[in-house]
Parts: structure tokens; sequence; C-alpha cells
């Protein structure tokens, strides 16, 4: 049986496969990107959402370095656990920190839509939405986030809620599927 980090790491593989071909690439992780920009009607090309493409890539390239794979190769589902624990999990705030929060950032960049640099309700179900959460589990999601219970998530709260999520300590619905 699997344990809580690798069930939620097969179901972050299974989202990112998009072509369900059993392997992820580097287009895969674009693709995920590309899908929260159209979320928000940005242009690919702006700032905002070349950030946000950028902080997808960067973490693809850097996972597959880690992993032995070259940048136009893939990672099959047990590669990907593999190098996600080791990297990311194992590596507490180190790895999440490296790989996960610029992403992270690019994205609640790309949702604060009003730029008071944080993430209400609305930004943040278009965000979810957009990887796979459906509606209700995405106001559930924010309940639980919003740790100081103030309508809003900063960044603080957003990393580490997907720190927690993806290391089994938090159950909250934050990935489709």
């Amino acid at each position: 049986m699997l344990d809580v980090r690798s069930e939620r790491l097969a179901r972050r593989f299974r989202l990112w496969d998009t072509d369900g071909n059993g392997h992820v690439d580097r287009s895969d992780f674009e693709a995920e990107g590309r899908r929260i920009i159209a979320a928000f009607g940005e242009d690919d090309r702006s700032p905002r959402g070349r950030a946000v493409l950028d902080a997808y890539l960067t973490m693809w390239d850097y996972l597959a370095a880690k992993a032995g794979v070259p940048p136009e190769g893939s990672l099959n589902a047990k590669q990907f656990d593999r190098i996600a624990q080791t990297e990311i999990i194992l590596m507490g705030n180190t790895g999440f920190s490296t790989v996960l929060r610029p992403t992270i950032s690019a994205t609640l960049d790309l949702c604060d839509v009003d730029g008071d640099g944080q993430v209400n309700p609305s930004e943040f179900k278009r965000w979810v939405e957009a990887i796979g959460v459906t509606k209700p589990h995405a106001e559930e999601a924010f309940d639980q986030i919003d740790a100081d219970h103030d309508g809003q998530l900063s960044i603080d709260e957003l990393a580490q809620a997907v720190r927690d999520y993806h290391a089994g300590l938090l159950d909250v619905p934050l990935l489709g599927r």
C-alpha cells in the first residue's frame, strides 16, 4: 500500500501526465503553467505569464537533472516518485523552497488579480480549478489553508499548505483526480 506522500505524488504525476502515456516531460509541466495562465486570461508572453512558465520549466529542469534525465527526456511514475521524495519531501523546507516555492510564488503573483499581495477565495478557486480541483473542494481547501482566518491567503500560507499536503501532514484537497 502506498503511503500518503507517494499517493499524493502519484496523483500529481497523473495530473502532469496530460497525454496519459505514463511519462511526464517538460511539455507536461509547461501545459500546467499554460492552463493556469489561461484561467486568468493572461498572455503567456506577459511578464507574469512568462514568470509562471519559467518557474514550471525550471522545476522540470531541476527534477530532470537530479534524476539524471536530459531536459528533453521524461520520467515514469516510479522515477518521478523517487526524485520528488528525495529532492522535495525528504529535503524538508530546503527542498521545498528550492523546487516548489518559486512556482507557487510566480503563480501567486499571477493569481493576485487585485494586486494586494494575497490570494482571495475567487483567485484561489480559479488557480486550483485550473489544476483539476473541483469548486466545492477549492472552497474547502481555501477554508482549511486560511490559517489566520482573514479571508486571504499569503504566500507563506500557500507554501506551507502545499508543503504539508505533499508531506502527508495536511489533508486538504489541493489536487484533482
